[in-house]
């Protein structure tokens, strides 16, 4: 069984260096070392110990040999390109993955090639990722003063059918505000196809938000509008307004459980993206929030099955 083959080391090579200056033959040299003859005809042919060191070679070697095992990634120039574009549309690596697949594209990759060809090979499109940060942050949840809400239902009382998101009608609700200015994003979210509506309210407010609900999902059919989950906000103490005007029954989070209303919670994580936090909402125009809210229901999402919101909710609305 012939032995296994190893590339030579940088001790061989300082050898081989100073027996080339001894003048001894290529197979003499070949012998000491207890390789074949052919090994050092090609390092010889490759590299040139006249000028360079052994512990340069060596280095240069050792980098080859990496690069030769390492696979190109997003192998043809219209897929980094395509890539790239998309990137800067706003869309993630795995819905990139996805949405290439769902679309038939002859040339297809998984979403860890495009985060291994961004970190190698385009550092510059960082920043376009979601979480674009070396390391991941710690998050500080800070407990606020709870406020008393009338015939508040738990989460944990809410229908099955909800958690499992069998039927389109569950929504959810939440705000996005920046503690140093008055106006906030009121958030409404639904479960199955995370269709989204937003709206500017001028300033944190029961009577706002319960507006914005009915004004907002009011022109639905009654079937698409079912159930309404909040957390325990001041501002949610209409919810029963709500339920009047729309038909719809209301749930609440366990204090201090807002991620149990995950689905709106992550639409959030979305929305601070076009606004980071610090984001003075004052300064930001109704239009403004209505173009983002177009983008988010139309960026296609993995849970959908690489489908858009904007396409999941029109569906349930014609059946």
């Amino acid at each position: 069984m012939p032995k296994p083959y190893k590339h030579l080391s940088r001790d061989e090579r300082v050898q081989i260096a100073v027996w080339l200056g001894q003048h001894l033959s290529l197979r003499e040299i070949a012998r000491r070392l207890g390789r074949a003859p052919s090994t050092l005809s090609r390092e010889l042919r490759r590299e040139d110990y006249e000028q360079r060191t052994p512990a340069a070679i060596s280095r240069e070697a050792r980098q080859r040999w990496s690069q030769s095992r390492r696979r190109k990634r997003l192998k043809t120039p219209q897929l980094r390109r395509q890539v790239r574009r998309m990137l800067t549309q706003g869309l993630s690596p795995e819905l990139i993955a996805g949405r290439l697949r769902q679309q038939g594209e002859p040339v297809t990759v998984s979403h860890e090639a495009i985060y291994q060809w961004i970190y190698q090979d385009a550092p510059e499109l960082i920043d376009c990722l979601v979480r674009a940060h070396p390391q991941r942050r710690s998050r500080h949840y800070h407990r606020k003063r709870r406020f008393r809400i009338a015939q508040r239902r738990l989460i944990s009382e809410r229908p099955a059918s909800v958690e499992q998101r069998q039927e389109a009608g569950h929504w959810e609700v939440d705000t996005v505000f920046s503690r140093r200015h008055g106006a906030i994003l009121a958030v409404a979210c639904e479960r199955k196809t995370r269709y989204l509506r937003i709206r500017l309210l001028k300033r944190k407010s029961a009577e706002g938000l319960c507006r914005m609900l009915i004004d907002t999902l009011g022109s639905y059919r009654r079937d698409l509008v079912r159930t309404l989950t909040y957390d325990n906000g001041s501002e949610n103490t209409k919810h029963l307004e709500v339920n009047e005007a729309l038909g719809t029954s209301s749930y609440f989070c366990h204090p201090y459980h807002s991620w149990e209303k995950g689905t709106v919670e992550n639409s959030i994580g979305l929305i601070r993206r076009y606004f980071p936090r610090g984001t003075n909402f004052v300064d930001i125009s109704d239009a403004e929030v209505r173009q983002v809210e177009k983008q988010l229901n139309e960026r296609p999402r993995k849970c959908l099955d690489y489908r858009t919101p904007e396409e999941a909710f029109r569906a349930e609305c014609c059946t």
